[in-house]
């Protein structure tokens, strides 16, 4: 059933075909969009509809969007798939994580390779065995920002789940026994930072055939203070959005067959 009326635009984003470029940054907060936008030539805003705010522009000639998800995967999901739904095929999500692993610090960023599917999203798109990894050019490309920004980051898995304050008090929930005993198994496997759109993304992202990665900044790591280390927090996502942006410049060379 198509619920926009004949209007030729989407649902939820309320943005048409031909409005957004292949290469979209997806932030969670709407506020973030126009900051992102900055870093566009001639942005241009282009719809401002619930939570998904959309700005398109140009990078090295390029037309390129970013879109705002709001907060978790089923908001993250609906515009993904009408982003698609309009032309677009390669994304990244910058957002904010909480560190994990003892030597992510506040300040730093992470780029992820994979995502624990501690969520509902991704349910309802794929049985729990299948991975939610990040596409393999994407991850990369992010990577490679890092290095050319020198950028202290960090590679690897993220844990992702819909509740935030299951997470910073999982003691005061009824199924604190499980929280907590899962985050335990979490912190032994090594897992980076958590946060809460990504498994949806990735895993939606690897139905619907397009690319998708994440790059986020860590705020600050509950681990630390538990151990006593110092423990900065920063929110300034600035240097995430600026290696988001490098990667999509290192895309649109590799996809123009212009490396080298």
């Amino acid at each position: 059933m198509i619920y926009s009326q004949g209007s030729g635009k989407q649902y939820h984003i309320n943005v048409g075909e031909g409005e957004v470029g292949k290469y979209v940054i997806l932030p969670g907060d709407p506020k973030r969009c126009e900051k992102i936008a900055a870093h566009f030539d001639n942005p241009k805003l282009i719809a401002d509809s619930r939570e998904y705010v959309t700005y398109t522009g140009y990078l090295d000639g390029v037309m390129v969007s970013v879109t705002s998800t709001g907060i978790g995967g089923p908001s993250a999901a609906i515009a993904l798939e009408e982003l698609v739904n309009c032309g677009a095929d390669t994304f990244i999500r910058v957002g904010t994580c909480g560190g994990m692993d003892i030597d992510v610090k506040g300040g730093d960023v992470v780029v992820a390779t994979g995502a624990i599917r501690m969520e509902g999203t991704s349910k309802e798109y794929a049985p729990i065995e299948f991975p939610a990894v990040a596409n393999f050019e994407v991850a990369n490309s992010l990577v490679q920002g890092c290095k050319e920004l020198n950028k202290t980051h960090h590679v690897g898995v993220v844990q992702c789940k819909d509740s935030f304050y299951g997470q910073h008090s999982p003691e005061t929930k009824p199924v604190s026994y499980e929280l907590v005993d899962k985050w335990n198994a979490w912190l032994r496997c090594g897992t980076l930072a958590s946060e809460m759109e990504s498994a949806a993304l990735f895993v939606a992202g690897s139905y619907l055939k397009v690319r998708v990665g994440s790059v986020f900044l860590v705020v600050a790591n509950q681990e630390r203070e538990r151990a006593g280390l110092e423990n900065i927090q920063v929110h300034d996502t600035e240097a995430a959005i600026e290696v988001a942006v490098q990667a999509i410049r290192n895309l649109i060379k590799a996809d123009n067959g212009k490396i080298g």
